[in-house]
């Protein structure tokens, strides 16, 4: 206040600090420690979490800056600037191996962050077994390691399952070194505390390993495996010997229904249950789920082509406690096996139907009348469903706030007008290429609902009429996304600029009669703007980029023809705005 501290000369470090660590979004805490120099060394001192690129050159003064660091997770696919005064060698292979994370950094983490509880490497291709080995002996209280792509060996892991007692949490994602040898002997070091366990792409990891976590991790509670090399006699195991299993998600193609039948009968607890691309997977298999897995409350199943509506009818009769349900790309499921989830699943809250061709409007009236607590609806490429189902879902599920439809042709005005009359909770639209849609439609929704959120993309009969009534109906409006849209012109720029002004997001990508004029209005008020796409809309030039860099303080992303930013644009931008640029 006018040259005065009040906050700095009153309050101590440790009150200052113990505010920050109540900060948990980043953005939150990046403004404040641009604040002043005391706020940049306390927000670092109190930071627990820290997401870095590979940065061998700095590893050194992380313990000093970041004191209470608790999770460190460096990914060697971000790019990273070199420090100011080095020098970049001439041969790029030292180069690459000068900012990866090596052993002996590593190494140095370990020394410097003792107490770490979390830590994630990826794609760190030049760690190994022995930089593992050595993190590993000195931090012991590690509850959970992610090692996506890293080529470490048996060795290190057989190190983290002797040293890390405490380990609750491991991912191993295209880890090719690894062999059953090295699984094992982790899972006989940490049986007892590891209740979480991700294995994919790991081609020398088979039935051996998990047998060693069925006899030895009886606290499992989360399972992912996505391998060609498992099959029944490994998860005969897991269901066996981990009876705790609550999420278990599966993309095997040599598992079958009797590894299925062991989960239904010996898993109880189970929670969630993900099935991908089975191809050897039939309705007997989810006979046994829906029998035996009373508390399921999430199932997901993609491109599973054996399954059909008497499946789901046992999930329904079994499974009354399910709040989520994904049906994706399974052909011989129709709309009977919605009907019966729809008449037995009281408590669905969401739903998510892709690709299903079979399933008609029927379906949805029965999950209409059944599941009044429905709030989430995903509709892709269901040719079959169209206003009825829309009309049963707005008049039965008014808790409704998130609805997306996409591609789904025989969804008009009527549909979305009864949305629009009877869900006035709905924050979240999205209606994707869907023809028989238009300004009516969203004046409906604007009278009756506060969005937040709204994708119109290619929905052709909408124009000016029905973009201004959302912009005047829905000042809370922060993503919107209008591509492809040949009748939208500035009229509705205008009326988003002068109604809208929490808009964070806008996509315009193929516009072309919205123009200079139009964009400048936007941006008048929108000074919140973060992300301005708009490739391909012939209407706008040079000038109209510059508008909305120079007018938009928050600026981070610009979608727009190379051709159309000047050079002055380049150098006003800098480094804040993240350019694509897509020519003709």
């Amino acid at each position: 206040m006018r040259g005065h501290d009040w906050i700095n000369n009153s309050l101590p470090d440790e009150l200052i600090g113990e505010i920050f660590s109540h900060l948990h979004t980043k953005s939150i805490r990046d403004a404040c420690s641009l604040v002043c120099r005391r706020w940049f060394r306390l927000e670092r001192q109190t930071r627990a979490t820290l997401r870095i690129g590979p940065t061998h050159f700095f590893l050194d003064l992380l313990p000093t800056r970041f004191s209470s660091l608790r999770n460190l997770y460096i990914d060697e696919r971000l790019s990273i600037r070199i420090q100011h005064g080095r020098k970049r060698p001439a041969d790029k292979d030292s180069y690459f191996e000068s900012t990866c994370l090596t052993d002996t950094g590593l190494s140095s983490l370990g020394e410097g962050f003792p107490k770490l509880h979390r830590l994630g490497l990826f794609w760190c291709s030049n760690v190994s077994s022995d930089g593992l080995t050595s993190f590993a002996r000195k931090c012991s209280s590690l509850k959970a390691l992610d090692l996506q792509g890293c080529y470490v060996g048996d060795q290190g892991l057989a190190a983290v399952g002797q040293f890390c007692k405490h380990l609750e949490n491991l991912n191993l994602r295209f880890c090719e070194g690894l062999t059953d040898s090295g699984l094992v002997d982790l899972a006989v070091g940490v049986g007892k505390s590891l209740k979480s366990l991700g294995v994919a792409a790991c081609a020398k990891i088979t039935d051996i390993s998990m047998e060693a976590v069925g006899s030895n991790c009886c606290s499992l509670e989360t399972l992912y495996l996505d391998s060609e090399f498992i099959h029944n006699k490994g998860l005969l195991a897991v269901a066996q010997g981990c009876s705790a299993l609550k999420v278990l998600k599966l993309q095997c193609i040599n598992i079958t229904d009797d590894a299925l039948k062991a989960v239904g009968t010996s898993c109880l607890s189970l929670e969630l249950l993900a099935l991908y691309s089975f191809q050897r997977f039939t309705d007997k298999g989810l006979r046994a789920i829906g029998n035996g897995c009373k508390k399921l409350k999430k199932l997901t199943l993609i491109d599973c082509y054996y399954l059909s509506d008497k499946g789901l009818e046992a999930i329904a009769t079994g499974c009354k406690e399910l709040t989520h349900l994904e049906v994706n790309g399974c052909h011989n499921i129709g709309t009977l096996g919605i009907e019966y989830i729809g008449r037995s699943c009281q408590n669905l809250t969401e739903l998510a139907l892709l690709y299903c061709h079979r399933i008609g409007d029927v379906s949805l009236l029965e999950v209409g009348q059944g599941c009044k607590f429905l709030h989430a609806l995903h509709l892709v490429d269901c040719s079959s469903i169209g206003d009825d189902a829309m009309c049963s879902i707005a008049s039965g599920c008014r808790n409704l706030k998130k609805l997306h439809i996409r591609r789904c042709y025989k969804i008009g005005n009527k549909g979305i007008i009864a949305v629009g009359k009877h869900c006035t909770s709905l924050t979240d639209l999205s209606i994707e290429f869907c023809d028989r849609v238009g300004d009516g439609a969203l004046t409906a929704i604007a009278e009756g609902c506060s969005l937040r959120s709204l994708n119109v993309s290619g929905c052709h009969q909408i124009g000016d009429a029905g973009v201004v009534s959302i912009a005047r109906g829905c000042p809370q409006l922060s993503h919107l996304d209008v591509s492809v849209l040949q009748n939208l012109g500035d009229m509705a720029m205008v009326a988003l600029g002068e109604n809208c002004t929490l808009l964070k997001e806008i996509v315009l990508s193929h516009c072309r009669q919205i123009t200079d004029v139009g964009l400048t209005h936007l941006v008048k008020s929108c000074t919140m703007l973060e992300s301005c796409q708009m490739p391909y809309c012939s209407g706008i030039t040079s000038a109209g980029v510059a508008t909305v860099v120079s007018s938009c303080p928050n600026i981070k992303k610009v979608l727009v023809e190379k051709r159309k930013v000047s050079q002055r644009t380049k150098r006003r931008a800098g480094s804040i705005i993240a350019y694509l640029c897509v020519d003709l």
